[in-house]
């Protein structure tokens, strides 16, 4: 039965066949995109040309190219991009503080249009007709990676197997690549972690498996790159983070590119437990999932970041950022990083940027990010003159707040005494 369904799934995607020549597979190695490189080649009879971005995963990709070789595959793409992933993506996007539903920091969102971007201009490059990613039809990924392609690249082709095949279980792809000569991991083989993960110089997310009962209480075991807060230093440990427009370049007083600092902040938060996440959140397909993140350089950032434009950013400016952030987190959720209104919301929120500059201290412990200090040389808005509660030497005169206080508090007496009338 399976053999005849796959033949019948060949069979129709042969007449799409003669549409596509060359296709740019979003290649890890792993099982799934194994799986998905080989099929492309029997079903679609295209040539395939595999693209592996290094993020900051933490993985060895030289398995990758050996794979892709196997195959046959002739233009192998692997490419460190982590320095371009924080410079022009995490950094913008924590200048706009962003957070989607009050917890998540957007660690596998925002990785997926860099790798859209790349998928298209490598398809430019090569002369290929055709994108193809592994993502499923129940995820979020699916969209994020195809809005990101069809804004690049309007009449871009779109493979997603997930969306095409039978393969549609861990035991199928297993067999599938058995049937095919796929090496498989033994760890895969064997059923490998209970949980699905992505990771990237950001964060990393577990999913999936034993996660998907939301009130099971995931082991110690699962996390990869923070310390049990229980088990952290006893001791704090302060650091000091210097800002400029909004990024941070540098820490402890010396200079780093960004993705330096996002990796030093990933060992120093991490060392100290910080950055673990447990959500339930709305997936923009529709459905409820529960996942586990791990963000300690992300959580540090957000934390700094907001004291730095606490005390440089002007009031109503720093309020209107509040109240577009929802906004602006959702379309990095949703996919629409190239969208006209992220771009255009870009462009504000990098105006308000431009005074943000200084230094923060912050205090370490045990799962705790504690700001213990904020300065800037150029672009304070606290006065203490001002501020002071000693003698201020007439640098505020306390009598105009009563005026104030009466002009803001009209609306509200004029509607008391109506109602006081209505009473009677």
């Amino acid at each position: 039965m399976a053999t005849k369904t796959m033949a019948t799934k060949k069979k129709t995607a042969s007449t799409k066949a003669n549409k596509v020549r060359k296709v740019v597979l979003a290649y890890s190695g792993g099982l799934d995109t194994s799986v998905i490189l080989k099929w492309l080649q029997d079903v679609y009879e295209c040539e395939v040309i595999t693209f592996t971005a290094d993020i900051g995963q933490g993985e060895e990709l030289s398995p990758a190219r050996k794979k892709a070789r196997m195959f046959g595959v002739k233009q192998i793409f692997i490419e460190d991009l982590r320095e371009e992933f924080v410079r022009d993506f995490v950094f913008p996007m924590f200048r706009a503080n962003a957070v989607y539903e009050g917890e998540y920091l957007l660690g596998t969102s925002i990785a997926r249009p860099l790798i859209a971007k790349r998928l298209v201009e490598i398809a430019r490059k090569t002369g290929a007709d055709a994108i193809s990613h592994g993502a499923t039809g129940k995820g979020n990924d699916q969209v994020r990676f195809e809005l990101g392609a069809y804004a690049l690249m309007p009449d871009v082709k779109i493979i997603a197997p997930w969306r095409e095949w039978d393969l549609l279980s861990r035991d199928k792809l297993l067999a599938y690549a058995d049937q095919h000569g796929i090496p498989v991991d033994y760890k895969k083989r064997k059923g490998g972690a209970p949980y699905s993960m992505d990771a990237n110089l950001l964060h990393i997310s577990y999913e999936g498996g034993i996660l998907e009962d939301p009130d099971f209480e995931p082991e110690e075991s699962m996390w990869r790159i923070t310390t049990s807060p229980q088990k952290a230093p006893n001791r704090p440990e302060t650091i000091e983070l210097d800002y400029v427009h909004g990024d941070i370049v540098g820490i402890n007083g010396k200079r780093m590119s960004a993705a330096n600092v996002l990796t030093e902040l990933n060992r120093l938060g991490g060392k100290h437990g910080i950055g673990r996440l447990d959500l339930l959140e709305n997936r923009y397909v529709g459905m409820k999932s529960r996942g586990c993140y791990e963000t300690p350089g992300g959580t540090i950032m957000l934390r700094a970041h907001r004291a730095m434009e606490s005390l440089t950013m002007d009031r109503e400016v720093l309020a209107l950022k509040d109240d577009l952030m929802p906004r602006y987190a959702r379309l990095v959720y949703n996919g629409y990083w190239f969208s006209p209104e992220r771009l255009l919301l870009q462009k504000l929120i990098d105006e308000s940027q431009r005074s943000v500059n200084g230094r923060v201290r912050l205090k370490l412990y045990k799962g705790t990010v504690i700001v213990t200090g904020r300065s800037s040389k150029t672009d304070s808005l606290f006065d203490s003159k001002i501020s002071t509660f000693d003698d201020d030497g007439g640098a505020y005169n306390q009598a105009d707040a009563a005026g104030f206080i009466k002009l803001n508090a009209l609306r509200m007496r004029i509607a008391a005494k109506l109602n006081t009338k209505r009473r009677k």
